[in-house]
């Protein structure tokens, strides 16, 4: 989840239950951010257009079926994340409709693309849960549950890849990727159910206060780590075969993107290596996250060109990146101003008003 008490002008929240429905603000500063950082992904796309564009032109289209296909897919990733959520919260007794987890779904993917290092997508989503009349502890928990199925998912996943395929650079990245995710997940979690049990109440102690700890903050901290805990006896307690179900809906939303980039090459009438095209955007996609700049700011343009440039022909390399990075992420973007951009929006228009 986002950092309690991020920088001023970021996406903030506050969870407590007692506290007010949660404000958020982008300032000027940061909204500039995002305009470069979306101009330098586009920078980047021209430029990989450019230098693998052949001789007679290039074919950067696809047919409709292509779309269809690439479009059925997002549906059924969108579909399943949405199902998961929901499932996952009404396993720990926290009843929660499937159209306000798909709003509160599609409104994190819109503040992702608007908030450096992805920090807007948890407070968005608690937002949305806010004003659908999720009580704060149970919205925070419902986030929480989401985290940890997206973890057990990608671990299971790169399980069982590590067990059906033979060692590639592709695989190895994998299995980096969700170990070093996990590790670090895991890890936190770990230190904070431990510190949770131990200072979850009273004031801060001298340490904290000799290394710069206030005492709103630690109240803050101490606040996020009641529902570390409470997050952690809730999945001890929850329904197991609703949380088995909802572990299989994440497990297939992250595959049914992984499907995405096969759909893209066998519409545009390539042949490439399947593990690869499944391998390698399972590495962009969830590593990506870790990329700070809105929308990536070209790195992801140009990881896929560097990694793709020995799996796809050159001549169909250009049209493979337009459209897969339009069916990975911009559509999502897109989807999430329609549908949830304008509850986040509000949220930014009475803050300004506040402020004013």
């Amino acid at each position: 989840m986002s950092a309690l008490c991020p920088p001023p002008g970021d996406l903030v929240y506050f969870p407590s239950p007692s506290a007010s429905p949660p404000v958020l603000s982008v300032s000027p500063g940061r909204w500039l951010l995002v305009l470069v950082s979306f101009a330098a992904a586009t920078g980047v796309a021209l430029w990989v257009i450019s230098s693998h564009w052949p001789e007679g032109g290039a074919p950067l289209g696809l047919p409709w079926w292509g779309h269809l296909l690439a479009l059925g897919a997002v549906t059924f990733e969108l579909s399943l994340r949405s199902a998961k959520i929901a499932l996952s919260a009404r396993a720990c007794g926290i009843p929660l409709r499937f159209g306000t987890a798909a709003r509160a779904t599609l409104a994190g993917d819109f503040a992702t693309s608007i908030t450096p290092a992805r920090a807007g997508a948890e407070p968005a989503r608690f937002l949305v849960l806010s004003e659908a009349g999720v009580p704060a502890a149970r919205a925070l928990l419902v986030l929480f549950l989401e985290i940890f199925i997206e973890l057990l998912s990608l671990v299971l996943i790169a399980g069982a890849l590590l067990l059906a395929l033979p060692a590639t650079g592709a695989l190895k990245g994998v299995v980096a990727m969700v170990g070093g995710y996990a590790t670090v997940v895991l890890g936190l979690g770990v230190l904070a159910w431990f510190l949770s049990r131990r200072r979850a109440a009273g004031p801060p102690p001298r340490w904290a206060l000799s290394v710069g700890f206030k005492p709103w903050l630690w109240r803050r901290l101490q606040i996020g780590l009641r529902h570390v805990r409470d997050g952690v006896d809730a999945v001890r307690h929850a329904r197991i075969p609703i949380m088995v179900a909802s572990l299989a809906c994440s497990v297939a939303h992250i595959s049914g993107r992984l499907m995405i980039l096969p759909i893209i090459i066998v519409a545009v009438g390539a042949q490439a290596d399947i593990t690869s095209l499944v391998l390698w955007p399972l590495v962009l996609l969830y590593g990506g996250a870790l990329i700070p700049a809105p929308a990536g700011g070209g790195a992801m343009e140009f990881g896929f060109s560097a990694i793709m440039d020995d799996v796809l022909p050159p001549r169909l390399l250009a049209a493979s990146m337009i459209w897969w990075r339009f069916y990975s992420y911009y559509v999502y973007v897109l989807l999430g101003a329609f549908a949830a951009g304008r509850t986040v929006m509000r949220a930014l228009a009475r803050n300004g008003k506040r402020a004013a």
